[in-house]
């Protein structure tokens, strides 16, 4: 075949994996969970293999620009960071901030967190190219008591400053969160900021407001901020390390802006072995993130989500996680797509799974949800069937007890329609009054159910489609 023909094929062949095979996704990296982390240390393809006529790299060498083929060196650039013995000793967030600036001005490498409690005062934020590697449990970073106070001046979308009613407790150095109402619709806006001068309880900011903060909108501005974040970066890792919100401390802040973990305009992230518990808020959110990958972490006692693989995220990777007793343990956001979830642990949390606003053609599989408060896995209703979750496939799960005395194990709500239901095992062990194994809401369409083994409801499957 000639050229066009051949690209017009493998663009179908490609097309045709990603609605057909998410089973056997590998997100085209390589090695993104690995110790050495395959995307920081070389190497990416495609996510369908391309054969062409260009030669092998078989000697790659170190060329001015070439991210794609590097060799695999035996050493690269560590930096440690602990309360002694360290190349940066110190237990606040500007030693570690220090470390990561510095190992990716060289171009990327690993920051190696030591053990010990880092109580920070402001977020971590990772660069390209950058690993943070924890010490497992023994290396905590742990968020301080948050505080709120109103501003006692407006301050206009132009300004790079604001003042405060009191200043005390804030310091030059710390991350805030103001919040205000629009004055014109009622809507809460929210912008975050660092404090980097200050005459009294005046302060200059880090950037620019870009909205107005007015006295009129009940503007507040609170210590409030994610353990770890990044905006606009790709090739990260964060792994073995444990993040604490100290939640019952501080006040709410929703995983569109924070989280243990917030990423946001991200892509190619691996997530391995962390630890995200207590925080008011989510325990790891990503937005807008693309091939991100989370492995073997243990989020619990979150007041948000678990796992919030945040709007327009695509192909996450979500696998071997343990989460528990947090508001819903999977949040699939508006309009991910072509993601992976399996083999997680999805114990006590109000809702296990949920999915929705435009998130198509994913596949869950051999996930376990025991003792959800609500629900075991909700497809919710949104706003018709134009927004609805289609074209999911949920294979092989076991959902057990689920909810009240009125609980559902899989609730299909709204207007959605291709989802496969294959395999699952439900179960409800504490009686059946008026539980329900599989509900399919009116406006459901061409939902298939194939080979599930449901035991211990009231009713097995309610239909509420017209006959």
């Amino acid at each position: 075949m000639n050229a066009s023909h051949r690209r017009r094929f493998l663009q179908t062949a490609a097309a045709s994996w990603a609605a057909t095979s998410l089973g056997a996704v590998s997100l085209g990296t390589t090695s993104l969970g690995a110790v050495s982390l395959g995307l920081i240390h070389g190497g990416r393809r495609p996510l369908w293999a391309e054969e062409d006529a260009r030669p092998p790299v078989t000697a790659p060498r170190a060329t001015a620009g070439d991210t794609a083929s590097e060799p695999k060196w035996a050493e690269r650039l560590t930096v440690t960071v602990g309360p002694k013995d360290a190349d940066l000793v110190g237990t606040g967030h500007r030693a570690l901030q220090a470390a990561v600036d510095y190992v990716a001005r060289l171009g990327g490498g690993t920051v190696k967190v030591l053990p010990g409690v880092y109580r920070l005062r402001n977020a971590v934020t990772l660069q390209s190219n950058v690993r943070l590697l924890g010490s497992g449990p023994d290396s905590v970073l742990a968020k301080p008591a948050s505080r709120t106070v109103k501003i006692a001046v407006d301050s206009d979308w132009y300004d790079q400053e604001i003042t405060l009613a009191d200043g005390g407790g804030f310091a030059v150095g710390d991350a805030v969160c103001l919040r205000t109402k629009n004055p014109h619709n009622g809507a809460l806006t929210v912008a975050k900021r660092t404090l980097v001068a200050r005459d009294g309880n005046r302060f200059k900011l880090d950037r620019a407001l870009r909205e107005n903060f007015w006295l009129m909108g009940e503007t507040t501005v609170s210590s409030l901020f994610p353990l770890v974040t990044a905006e606009f970066a790709r090739n990260l890792a964060i792994e073995d390390v444990t993040l604490d919100g100290n939640r019952a401390e501080n006040e709410n802040l929703d995983g569109n802006y924070a989280g243990c973990v917030f990423l946001q305009d991200c892509a190619d992230i691996s997530m391995r072995g962390i630890t995200a518990r207590n925080y008011n808020g989510d325990g790891i959110s990503w937005q807008i993130c693309h091939d991100v990958r989370v492995e073997s972490c243990h989020c619990h006692d979150n007041a948000g989500l678990g796992l919030h693989p945040g709007s327009g995220s695509q192909r996450p990777l979500i696998r071997d996680n343990k989460l528990e007793r947090n508001q819903i343990g999977i949040f699939f956001c508006w309009g991910v797509k072509f993601g992976l979830a399996e083999r997680n642990q999805l114990d006590g949390n109000r809702v296990g799974i949920s999915i929705g606003h435009r998130d198509t053609d994913n596949l869950v599989r051999d996930n376990t949800v025991v003792g959800s408060r609500d629900v075991g896995i909700l497809f919710r209703p949104e706003r018709g069937p134009a927004f609805a979750a289609h074209r999911n496939r949920f294979e092989n799960n076991r959902v057990i007890d689920s909810g009240s005395d009125n609980g559902v194990a899989i609730d299909v709500q709204g207007g959605t329609e291709q989802v496969t239901l294959r395999g699952n095992d439900l179960r409800e062990t504490r009686g059946p009054a008026r539980r329900i194994g599989v509900r399919l809401g009116p406006d459901t369409r061409r939902i298939t159910l194939a080979d599930n083994r449901i035991a211990g409801f009231s009713v097995e499957v309610e239909d509420q489609r017209p006959a």
